[in-house]
């Protein structure tokens, strides 16, 4: 089956979206009735505690799973309805990911690092080479290339995880609590550098996140409790 294409071609859409997970005799409610449209461009968090489904709804935007019920669009191609292999072909084309743990595969360096999902893409090596030295320069990366991710600090190491993110072009990156295991300096600069990368190339960002500096940096933030959109503010 085809996916459907949505006209409104934000960067994301959910529709009525539901998730519901069933533990033991219990079932939880984790996101429910979620209608929400990140346009392309934004610089959008997902804020609320632990428990209020912000990554839920986070990893079904980025097709990491499925809804009970409703549906999600990215870059105007309906995911829900998508089969795993088409899944992951959205997500190695459209998706950038950003996770708190790094997920840096440790026996590449720095370089082959960001330029592992080109690769998998099928872009020629000169192109891969040349966005990952502008993305480098652009993030106070360049002198790290030869690096493994075990010599680099936490900041570095997350830093190259938005390379990583951004250099495929993606329609949006997804970043789940960036800045949980980074000292507030190293948050501010990863978060200036994620700011540049949206206003100078219109990356869109959506965050997960209850870091107050997150939440303060962002141009729009959705306040999620208990699964559901409790408000949706956006600033200038």
């Amino acid at each position: 089956m085809s996916p459907i294409t949505d006209e409104n071609n934000a960067a994301v859409r959910t529709a009525g979206v539901w998730k519901i997970f069933h533990q033991e005799a219990e079932e939880v409610r984790a996101v429910q009735d979620v209608s929400l449209t990140v346009e392309r461009g934004e610089f959008t968090a997902l804020a609320g505690p632990s428990g209020s489904g912000k990554t839920t709804l986070l990893n079904l935007i980025g097709g990491l799973t499925r809804p009970t019920r409703g549906q999600v669009w990215v870059a105007g191609r309906e995911v829900s309805e998508m089969s795993n292999r088409e899944l992951a072909q959205l997500r190695l084309e459209q998706v950038g990911f950003v996770f708190q743990a790094y997920n840096l595969l440790p026996v590449l360096t720095a370089l082959e690092n960001a330029e592992f999902p080109m690769l998998l893409q099928g872009v020629a090596a000169a192109e891969r080479r040349a966005r990952v030295q502008e993305l480098f320069a652009r993030t106070g990366m360049e002198g790290l290339e030869d690096r493994r991710p075990g010599k680099l600090s936490g900041g570095q190491q997350q830093r190259l995880a938005v390379v990583r993110a951004v250099a495929s072009r993606p329609a949006l990156v997804l970043a789940d609590e960036p800045t949980a295991n980074l000292d507030s300096h190293s948050s501010e600069a990863l978060l200036d550098v994620m700011a540049e990368l949206n206003w100078d190339l219109g990356v869109t960002f959506v965050f997960a996140t209850h870091d107050a500096r997150v939440m303060e940096r962002s141009r729009r933030l959705v306040r999620m409790v208990d699964g559901h959109i409790d408000s949706d503010e956006t600033r200038a």
